[in-house]
């Protein structure tokens, strides 16, 4: 089980939890006969497809497809990690998440880390309003146009002049100066220990969950680096989190567009002006783990950079770090400021009229892609357009097989002037395939079992009913179903939710996940759950006596034809 919490221990929890309270608790639930219905969190809508059942303990979006258990509704809205949304629902049940000898698994305690860290923080904020040096960095962001209301809501603040302010104040012994060195609060030079951030505005980044994992720093004298980040440490690895972003998600719930913008003045600046979706990577380019987080929360992402030669650089390595990614379903999106602008002086000059009008001409990754690729290049020439097909085809091969690559391609094609499927070869893409009708979309025997046992587990009542020989058919779903039957055995009360949370950690997790909810289901009339899961069984097992015999009959053919030639080769011998 996923965090080494036993099964049985999230077996009696969800069995004490009540899906319905819990959702309830953040969303306007109504009933809807024997289940409530409520307008999706995860997507946006204007007619409720968004149900939850009391009886399956268990949520399913029509619309977007979202769905699971109560665990996986607090991971989803509440973007909680497995064990966090466990602890959460052990809270409210009033148990103790199990740790005795599994506790070692869960790394070290990082709790004074983060104790350290939120200290830290108000100390910060205090020096901005009461340090004698703070005055410049007042002055520095009123001059940047900043409000006190802005400021406090990011939680702004001063690290004094000097190397020992937060040693005197939080190094009250050699095992707290320790910690404050592993969580990047000081550094240590030929064995001594000094602060870090010293005479800077100070800007605390937060995770998820709103708890302070590091800081930035701006320089107010000269020196460099201007801007400095929390180094890596067990709570911050820069390569994952994003500044602003649990800011932009307590702003909105559901997130329509998500801007990418270079520094902690910009998020904040366009949070002023009421755009407050901006998030800002941290002193690295954008990372294959921000993107993935980022394409979760919003349907749109736009990058917006420096319309410089440096700027269409850091752009391009972030168009190649989205390609693996693009599969359609999410809108990426390229702005490039005009000479020496940034979003914050932008906004304050155009408004923001201008500046949203801005964010929806910025070109789409594909024209961007082709655009920068196209450079320099004549296509009204061979050499042109096969250079063009060159340079295109290996970045191509990146994008995930779908409609989206198929229509790059055709794209691609267009512009080299080729036949769409001579460019889909090349670029080692399968020619497109004709749509399935919806018949043929119905899944497998062996999945429709499946599907049909998790979505009713006491369906197990009625295996006896169906011949055991469709245990003998070669499908590898048939060790699945078999797991599933053992398990819904060993625990006849058990619910859907609960029966899926036990296969959180196994790798068929996700396919049995899709299978919970597949359309037929909802096809499947209230009282014929078990006609259907019986006769696809039935039907299972014909087949697999069919293949038996063929396999008998072909093994049989095989032997006899072996003889037929040992005889065939006997006497040719006798006669020589």
């Amino acid at each position: 089980m996923a965090g080494r919490i036993p099964p049985d221990f999230i077996d009696d929890l969800l069995a004490r939890t009540d899906i319905v309270e819990v959702i309830g608790a953040r969303l306007p639930l109504r009933r809807a006969g024997k289940e409530y219905q409520a307008r999706c969190p995860f997507h946006d809508e204007k007619t409720p497809s968004f149900t939850v059942s009391p009886e399956k303990q268990f949520y399913h979006c029509f619309g977007c497809g979202a769905h699971g258990s109560a665990i996986s509704f607090l991971m989803e809205f509440d973007r909680l990690g497995f064990r966090e949304a466990v602890e959460e629902l052990a809270h409210r049940a009033g148990l103790e998440v199990p740790g005795g000898d599994q506790a070692s698994v869960q790394g070290p305690d990082l709790a004074p880390l983060l104790s350290l860290l939120d200290a830290a923080a108000a100390l910060y904020r205090r020096q901005l309003r009461e340090h004698p040096a703070a005055g410049r960095a007042i002055e520095y962001l009123k001059g940047r146009g900043l409000s006190g209301e802005i400021a406090a809501r990011y939680g702004i603040g001063f690290a004094p002049p000097g190397g020992d302010f937060l040693l005197r104040q939080l190094g009250t012994s050699p095992e707290r100066r320790r910690q404050l060195l592993d969580c990047g609060l000081t550094a240590e030079r030929e064995g001594r220990h000094y602060d870090r951030l010293r005479d800077r505005i100070t800007f605390p980044i937060r995770d998820r969950r709103g708890r302070v994992i590091g800081f930035g720093g701006r320089l107010l004298g000269e020196g460099k680096p201007k801007y400095l980040n929390s180094p890596e440490t067990p709570l911050f690895h820069k390569g994952r989190e994003l500044y602003g972003l649990f800011e932009a998600q307590q702003a909105q719930r559901t997130l329509e567009r998500v801007l990418v913008v270079e520094g902690y003045l910009d998020v904040i600046a366009l949070a002023q002006f009421g755009l407050t979706s901006a998030v800002a990577t941290l002193g690295t380019a954008t990372t294959p783990e921000h993107l993935q987080r980022l394409a979760r929360l919003a349907p749109e992402l736009v990058f917006c950079f420096d319309g410089d030669r440096a700027g269409r650089e850091a752009a391009w390595k972030a168009l190649e770090t989205a390609l693996p990614l693009m599969t359609g379903r999410q809108s990426v999106r390229f702005l490039f400021l005009p000479q020496d602008a940034d979003p914050d002086s932008l906004i304050r000059a155009e408004g923001v009229a201008g500046f949203e009008a801005r964010l929806s001409d910025a070109p789409p990754l594909s024209r961007f892609f082709f655009d920068h690729l196209s450079l320099g290049l004549d296509l009204n020439t061979l050499e042109g357009r096969a250079r063009l097909l060159t340079l295109a085809e290996p970045l191509m091969a990146r994008v995930p097989e779908g409609a989206y690559r198929s229509l790059l391609e055709q794209h691609l094609a267009e512009l080299a002037r080729l036949e769409p499927r001579r460019a889909a070869r090349r670029s080692g893409a399968r020619a497109p395939r004709p749509l399935v009708s919806p018949e043929a979309a119905r899944p497998s025997l062996i999945a429709q079992a499946i599907a049909l046992l998790i979505d009713q587990p006491q369906l197990v009542e009625r295996i006896a009913e169906a011949p055991d020989d469709w245990r003998l058919a070669s499908s590898p779903g048939v060790a699945v179903l078999e797991s599933l039957l053992e398990m819904i055995r060993a625990y006849p009360t058990i619910t859907k939710s609960a029966l899926l949370e036990r296969w959180r950690d196994h790798p068929h997790f996700h396919y049995l996940q899709r299978l919970s909810v597949a359309p037929f289901l909802r096809d499947v009339p209230e009282n014929g759950a078990a006609e259907d899961f019986i006769g696809a069984l039935r039907r299972l097992g014909t087949e697999a006596r069919k293949e038996a015999l063929s396999r008998a009959l072909t093994q049989s053919s095989v032997t006899q034809w072996n003889e037929e030639i040992r005889d065939h080769i006997e006497r040719t011998m006798r006669r020589s």
